[in-house]
């Protein structure tokens, strides 16, 4: 992701909400605590760094996902970036169970190309990207062809977390490249 945005790891946030306490550690995990003195007062993971929300080839958000169980799946939130004079959590929100959404406010992302995708590529990567518009432009592939080499390239860049039918699918194509001659499946 976008380098600049690094320097607010090992850094922590809170955001206090009722009897509800909210910490969002960038590239970490968001936690929250029940502020009460009940004994049994909820605690627990939200959830825990995963990958980048990419939107009209911008970041926009960070995914925090396998939090605590919550029912029959995990808890997880969408930390939204938007600029703001300071670094600080402005705003939880649970829009259905037991998936949060967290508006975290930051300088690092008031300039108008601080969360472009393209820049933070490899140059390879970049070419490719280059290609695909060309591409798209030539209407040599769809629109939704140029979506998934988009979706691909992030991937690729470890930006978004590679789906395990894909990795299987990788495993099972190298497996088979091993196989390509006859020269080599005979030894």
């Amino acid at each position: 992701g976008p380098a600049h945005l690094s320097r607010l790891a090992g850094k922590c946030f809170s955001f206090v909400e009722s009897t509800y306490k909210y910490e969002f550690c960038p590239f970490h995990n968001v936690t929250q605590h029940e502020q009460t003195f009940r004994w049994n007062a909820y605690s627990g993971i939200l959830g825990i760094w995963h990958e980048w929300e990419i939107d009209n080839n911008t970041f926009v958000g960070m995914w925090m996902r396998e939090g605590d169980s919550c029912e029959t799946k995990s808890r997880q939130t969408k930390v939204h970036l938007v600029c703001g004079k300071s670094n600080k959590l402005a705003f939880v929100s649970e829009p259905s169970t037991c998936v949060y959404s967290l508006t975290f406010e930051t300088p690092l992302v008031c300039h108008p190309h601080s969360l472009l995708v393209y820049p933070t590529l490899t140059e390879a990567l970049q070419r490719r990207w280059d290609e695909a518009e060309q591409l798209l432009y030539d209407e040599l592939i769809t629109d939704q062809g140029y979506k998934k080499t988009l979706k691909d390239i992030f991937e690729e860049a470890g930006l978004l977390k590679v789906t395990e039918e894909k990795e299987v699918e990788k495993q099972n194509k190298k497996i088979s490249l091993e196989f390509e001659t006859v020269e080599k499946c005979s030894k």
